[in-house]
């Protein structure tokens, strides 16, 4: 019994003495803190990292893709740069360490777009409180696999439902939320914050309470990378199949029965909205064009008519019409189209919007700064959604 006394005093002795010497860190506490947000709105970003010989810094509010800027060593090894105020957004940011790209570790918060994974941080204030977590009530996001028939696959779709879906027994209208090319179900939750951003908006009284699905527009694919079943994960993507139209009709003839069946929702046309970026508002544009009368809310992100032969399928100018007059005539409430004025699909936008008031057919434009990026889409979200349902 003394033996055994003696042996834990010496083993506490030793806990005790090794705690100064970095234990801590081994249990998930690092004491490096980056980003850090000073008081006057500078930013802050650390990396301990003695052997690099060079250690940059690339975010996505810097002008250009991929630039970068220097970061200074200390005679510890410790890279630091401290920024100017960024406006309240959302960011990411990459290091890289002798021109190899790596994530913080000093951050926990790591974003995926496509296999770019990123760190993120909020610079505070208003646009950035819509995007974080408030103390309002929250809806629950749950990630469902359905069978597609249609694409002959089980394929996973994350659903939105709002706060008190669970102890009311009303219907609510659905909300059909598309994501662009390099994204998958995950995209509008971690990048685009649609929980986040639903939560605050029907907490402040500035949205209808609404399901809201958001599928995995690869029709290629069953599940996000690394949630497929193990048979998909060794298949290549397909990407012919983004004009092949597999993904819409699938949208229509499983995803929405699907919903209709397993929650409460609405199940008329008023109830029922859909609106997509990039690739995801080509597929809105297919979707809605060829099924007029299914859904009376439509809003289209970062995306016009396609010009390039690869991607528009045999574009019929004169089939278009013909579906936009049907579109025009099932009565719809609400046609939005948002664009960057740098976003280099703005040509195919214009078009788009030509095309329309030639033929009479009215929607509400948004032009905003900024390209093809989810800054935009965000804020896209953050207006769209308030006007649905209404």
């Amino acid at each position: 019994m003394k033996t055994t006394r003696n042996f834990l005093k010496h083993l506490m002795l030793s806990i005790m003495m090794l705690a100064p010497m970095g234990l801590s860190a081994q249990w998930g506490r690092n004491p490096i803190k980056s980003p850090e947000v000073q008081k006057d709105g500078k930013i802050t970003f650390r990396l301990f990292a003695p052997d690099a010989e060079k250690v940059e810094l690339s975010g996505n509010w810097m002008p250009g893709w991929g630039t970068k800027v220097e970061m200074a060593a200390n005679d510890t090894g410790l890279y630091v740069i401290t920024i100017d105020p960024l406006p309240s957004e959302m960011y990411t940011y990459n290091y890289y360490v002798n021109g190899v790209k790596t994530n913080d570790p000093s951050n926990a918060i790591i974003v995926r777009d496509g296999v770019n994974n990123q760190s993120m941080f909020f610079a505070p204030g208003e646009v950035a409180n819509l995007y974080e977590t408030q103390d309002v009530p929250h809806g629950v996001l749950s990630k469902v696999w359905y069978p597609s028939p249609t694409l002959d696959k089980e394929r996973r779709m994350y659903v939105y439902t709002p706060p008190g879906y669970a102890e009311s027994n009303k219907d609510y209208p659905v909300f059909y939320l598309l994501h662009g090319a390099g994204g998958d179900e995950d995209a509008w939750t971690t990048l685009g914050r649609e929980p986040y951003i639903l939560d605050n908006l029907i907490a402040a009284g500035k949205a209808e309470p609404m399901i809201v699905v958001m599928t995995n527009g690869n029709a290629w694919s069953s599940a996000a990378p690394g949630e497929e079943p193990a048979s998909d994960s060794n298949e290549q993507p397909d990407f012919s199949q983004m004009v092949r139209g597999g993904f819409e009709k699938s949208l229509i003839n499983d995803v929405i029965p699907f919903i209709e069946k397993n929650y409460r929702a609405l199940k008329d046309k008023d109830h029922r909205a859909i609106a997509g970026l990039s690739m995801g508002g080509m597929h809105t544009q297919n979707i809605t064009n060829s099924n007029p009368g299914k859904f009376t809310y439509i809003g289209i992100m970062s995306m016009g008519i396609m010009n390039d032969p690869r991607w528009n399928n045999g574009y019929n100018e004169e089939e278009h019409k013909q579906q936009i007059a049907a579109l025009k005539d099932s009565g719809v409430k609400l046609y939005w189209i948002g664009v960057g004025k740098e976003d280099f699909l703005f040509e195919g936008v214009t078009n788009l919007r030509k095309f329309y008031d030639d033929n009479g057919f009215d929607y509400i434009y948004r032009e905003s700064t900024g390209g093809h990026t989810w800054t935009n889409w965000r804020i896209y979200l953050s207006e769209v959604a308030p006007l649905l349902f209404k």
